[in-house]
């Protein structure tokens, strides 16, 4: 049986003693971000929130096999925020349509969700089809097969046209409820209870996850959304798919779901934070240096590394980012060390790896203690305490890690890398 041919299927049960850790840990995630996205400036939370949605727009197409200009995309977003971008590709009404939708969801998340608001979203994904019905709810039977013609197999079944009608009034007025305000919680059940419902005939997926985002703005508040759930659900799409089956074919106990998509949430937050931090680096690298006499092609390239170019500072690498020979990569270095703004890395005479000064270090004891640099899953993490009380945690690069390893840079030097926005 599919769950929606059990009697009262929505009335979703789970376990608690799973999913409540994953709430805690999530909502303390999502603090933490909150918490470091107060601590920039207006600019740069616009700037991340236009990457963040761009991100989400390009992935949740992505999803269904509908590829998008990233772009095209990005120009589109950062119109509609109000943001000068260099370079810009002019969206076509298709991407637009596609970013007003999305926009619509996280940005008026306070509004009432309604039927012909979901028509509208519907419409705007597919405005010039000729061979489907748009703009209302499908008429003819739904189901999600796979396979070759005589060997097909049906992932799911959905419910019958007759009754799709009444299960979105039902969902429609469970998401509108006063006494059920928008938690990670609401988020997850309300993805799921509508892509088993499959009200249109396509689209279904992408609208989901429109209104899971829906639910997650309300928390972020002040219009602002700083991480990608469909980017998570991208990188990890053949679980995504597995998971929703196997709960779709069972009862209404949906904890295997909720795991999931708690455990999605934290990973999406964890990159954003990891955004978030290239973000901050980058400002206070540039605050730090303001007076300095850099030219564009080395400007050019410590851009790169400061937005998260994943290899070591080298002659070698210079040489190959700014297209130029090496004596000209070794005087590039050489001027930017002479100011302060690369440090050679000490006991090295060929092959020297730099690191890249982000803030002027005090003269007096470091402000930063208890300092930890350890794995946590696929990732390293540093963690310290900033003048003995704010804990600060943050993820670490692949380099970095190696780089520490060889004793080419100490915890300290990381701490100072990474929580540099502190420091005046």
């Amino acid at each position: 049986m599919f769950i929606h041919e059990y009697n009262n299927w929505t009335d979703f049960v789970w376990d608690d003693e799973v999913i409540n850790p994953l709430q805690i840990t999530a909502m303390h995630r999502l603090g933490y971000l909150a918490g470091r996205m107060a601590a920039i400036g207006f600019d740069s939370q616009l700037a991340a929130t236009v990457e963040t949605v761009t991100n989400d727009v390009v992935a949740s197409s992505e999803i269904e096999g509908v590829r998008l200009d990233t772009d095209e995309v990005r120009s589109s977003v950062a119109r509609k925020f109000g943001v000068s971008l260099p370079k810009t590709k002019d969206p076509t009404h298709y991407v637009d349509g596609v970013v007003e939708m999305m926009l619509d969801a996280t940005h008026n998340q306070r509004e009432p969700l309604t039927e012909q608001r979901l028509f509208g979203w519907h419409r705007a994904l597919f405005p010039n089809a000729l061979l489907m019905t748009v703009g209302v709810y499908r008429t003819e039977d739904m189901s999600v097969v796979s396979g070759s013609f005589g060997r097909e197999r049906i992932h799911y079944r959905a419910p019958s046209p007759d009754r799709v009608s009444d299960e979105m009034d039902r969902f429609i007025g469970w998401m509108n409820m006063p006494e059920n305000p928008p938690t990670i919680l609401k988020s997850a059940i309300a993805h799921l209870w509508f892509v088993s419902i499959h009200p249109f005939d396509d689209g279904n997926g992408r609208i989901a996850r429109a209104i899971s985002d829906m639910v997650l703005a309300a928390l972020d508040g002040e219009g602002m959304h700083f991480y990608s759930l469909s980017r998570q659900i991208l990188k990890d799409k053949n679980h995504y798919y597995k998971v929703l089956e196997r709960t779709q074919r069972g009862n209404s106990d949906i904890t295997e779901w909720l795991v999931w998509y708690f455990e999605a949430i934290i990973a999406a937050i964890e990159d954003s934070d990891a955004m978030l931090s290239m973000v901050l680096r980058k400002a206070a690298f540039w605050n730090t240096h303001s007076q300095a006499v850099i030219t564009e092609r080395q400007r050019m390239v410590l851009n790169r590394y400061l937005d998260g170019y994943d290899a070591k500072l080298t002659a070698k690498n210079w040489e190959k980012l700014a297209g130029v020979s090496k004596d000209t990569a070794l005087r590039d270095i050489d001027a930017l060390v002479k100011q302060g703004i690369l440090v050679p890395t000490p006991g090295r005479v060929r092959d020297i790896p730099y690191s890249i000064n982000y803030t002027v270090r005090p003269a007096d004891l470091s402000p930063f203690a208890d300092i930890k640099v350890e794995s946590e899953g696929k990732h390293t993490v540093i963690t310290a305490r900033y003048k003995g009380s704010m804990l600060l945690r943050d993820r670490v690069s692949a380099t970095d890690a190696r780089r520490l390893a060889d004793g080419e840079i100490t915890p300290h030097d990381l701490a100072y890398k990474h929580f540099a926005y502190l420091l005046d």
